[in-house]
């Protein structure tokens, strides 16, 4: 009778482990493509504040969809320094390491992952004309292993905020980097606009931030007012191009709010961080196998702040028309 219940008592131990282990096997979690483990690289062209802020947000939108640093995701960060040596180098560095997806941070550090490789998807922000820079062959379904947000700001706008300010204005100026193409595509742009308005243009271009200031100074007394596009050459040096323009009361109008921030007079604004955001977003897409980049269209900013700098508002001793909708910024 003992060895029995000795028996019973055996057996009711170990259906219970079973259950026990049966409840833990049902209760623990299914392995997702969350907890996959992701290599991301991003490359961001050079430092400064536009791009910096696309950058950031980009990373904060993927850690917001679930793909977090120490967790599921190891990023590799480089920056090139404005230099397309290292520009080759990143992107070998990236197609060795066999990374799951590219974010690419300005035109040329997409151009050179693009032409890197033709298989990893790669989400570029901070891009103004992805056609034109032949990322992609239609911006609607781009048809290749690239996507991501524009930064292509409503120059048309920018030029209406000129004339309302200085109606008077007749030649205006342009400075660029004539080694970047999104910077020609937005002076193109410009110029077509300015010529419907019966506006002269003058043009001045840099192949180096060395270049800036003496690019400013062969338009002083030659131009009314300049145009600034989204250029990274001229964004990384604007103290130097101040210097000049400040002395000779020229308003800059910039394609980027970053630019008025530190001093050039007004901007028709893209929001880089939101920019950086939408094309996170898309990066999140594709790694949880929701989209491929060659269906994924480009994304554009529907939203535009107009910017006035508070400095140089006094400095030049600007009047803003009546009912003007805009932000003063120091």
């Amino acid at each position: 009778m003992k060895l029995n219940r000795l028996v019973l008592l055996g057996a009711a131990v170990l259906t219970a482990f079973t259950l026990t282990a049966c409840d833990d096997k049902k209760a623990a979690p299914q392995n997702t493509a969350a907890e996959k483990q992701y290599n991301i690289g991003v490359v961001q062209l050079v430092e400064h504040k536009a791009l910096d802020e696309a950058n950031k947000g980009f990373v904060d939108a993927l850690t917001a969809r679930g793909f977090k640093e120490g967790k599921n995701v190891k990023f590799d960060f480089q920056n090139a320094q404005a230099d397309q040596s290292n520009l080759r180098n990143i992107a070998q560095r990236f197609t060795s390491n066999k990374v799951d997806l590219i974010g690419a941070i300005a035109t040329p550090a997409a151009q050179t992952m693009a032409n890197a490789t033709k298989t990893t998807p790669i989400v570029a922000t901070a891009v103004t004309d992805f056609e034109i820079a032949k990322l992609v062959k239609k911006n609607d379904k781009p048809g290749t292993n690239v996507t991501g947000s524009s930064d292509m700001a409503p120059i048309d706008t920018l030029v209406e905020l000129m004339l309302k300010i200085y109606p008077e204005t007749k030649k205006v100026g342009t400075i660029y980097s004539s080694s970047e193409i999104n910077s020609e595509r937005q002076v193109q742009i410009f110029k077509d606009i300015a010529k419907a308005k019966n506006l002269e243009v003058k043009e001045a271009t840099v192949s180096s931030v060395n270049d800036i200031q003496q690019a400013a100074q062969s338009l002083v007394g030659k131009v009314d007012a300049i145009y600034i596009p989204t250029d990274n050459t001229i964004a990384s040096a604007v103290p130097a191009l101040l210097k000049i323009t400040e002395t000779a009361k020229l308003p800059i109008f910039a394609g980027e709010g970053g630019m008025t921030k530190e001093g050039c007079f007004a901007s028709v604004a893209i929001d880089y961080y939101e920019l950086g955001k939408i094309a996170g977003n898309m990066a999140a897409d594709i790694l949880e196998g929701k989209s491929k980049p060659e269906d994924m269209a480009i994304q554009f900013q529907k939203e535009f702040k107009t910017l006035i700098s508070e400095s140089s508002l006094k400095n030049l001793g600007a009047k803003i028309p009546a009912g003007l909708n805009h932000e003063v910024v120091k």
